[in-house]
């Protein structure tokens, strides 16, 4: 079901129809494409006065592209139970027992969730926020002080195109979905935020601060393009 915004643009060479969503931008060059995994779609940027003609053009030029990836985009995974969602790189199976009290909390390798099935989405998606949350500032605190600094404070969100950010005054924002991904992943993207706290920038200075910190820079650059996709279609 397409989501509402959404157009579907009908492709004959190859026949296929693609969801389509539109994005002016007044500071953009020119018109680009991109797909966002989360919601199976292809997204077009429009600079200004240029036309949906134009967006459609770029589809069609790279339609093989396209198509290869949403094809390859993981099924979503909802949070039901039975679902195996993963937790530091360990699939956890989503158990729900109404009639026990406390919770979510883990039971090994389970998620167990409790109260009623329809609170159940909800329960799971506060439950990967605040775990998140602790994991991430678990992770942040020694790159600080290795390095003298302090954030000013330490955000989990559920952002669409980035895992982290470094704003200026210090407070470092991650995506909560993060803490799906194993443990160095997620201490890779940590630590290349905290080194913006002396870097702003991704100058010589700022690469050899962050290898300083993780060892994990190249395998993890790897296992985000290659699996982040998959994390951004849970929930």
């Amino acid at each position: 079901m397409t989501r509402p915004g959404t157009e579907i643009v009908k492709l004959h060479a190859p026949p296929r129809a693609i969801p389509v969503r539109w994005r002016a931008s007044a500071r953009a060059k020119r018109v680009s494409l991109r797909i966002c995994p989360r919601e199976a779609e292809v997204v077009v940027t429009l600079p200004h006065l240029s036309g949906r003609r134009a967006g459609i053009a770029l589809i069609r030029e790279h339609a093989d592209w396209v198509i290869d990836k949403l094809s390859r985009l993981s099924p979503p995974l909802d949070f039901a139970p039975g679902a195996a969602l993963p937790l530091g790189g360990v699939a956890h199976v989503i158990r729900h027992e109404p009639y026990r009290r406390g919770g979510p909390f883990l039971d090994g390798a389970a998620l167990v969730v409790t109260g009623a099935r329809a609170a159940l989405p909800r329960r799971v998606a506060d439950f990967l926020r605040a775990e998140a949350q602790l994991r991430i500032a678990r992770l942040a605190h020694p790159h600080a002080a290795a390095l003298g600094v302090m954030p000013r404070a330490i955000r989990v969100k559920d952002t669409r195109s980035r895992w982290g950010s470094c704003a200026p005054d210090g407070t470092l924002a991650f995506s909560w979905r993060l803490v799906m991904a194993p443990e160095w992943v997620a201490d890779y993207v940590v630590a290349h935020e905290v080194a913006h706290m002396r870097e702003l920038n991704h100058s010589p200075r700022f690469w050899a601060l962050l290898d300083g910190l993780t060892p994990h820079r190249e395998a993890a650059v790897a296992w985000l393009r290659a699996e982040g996709p998959a994390l951004l279609r849970v929930g």
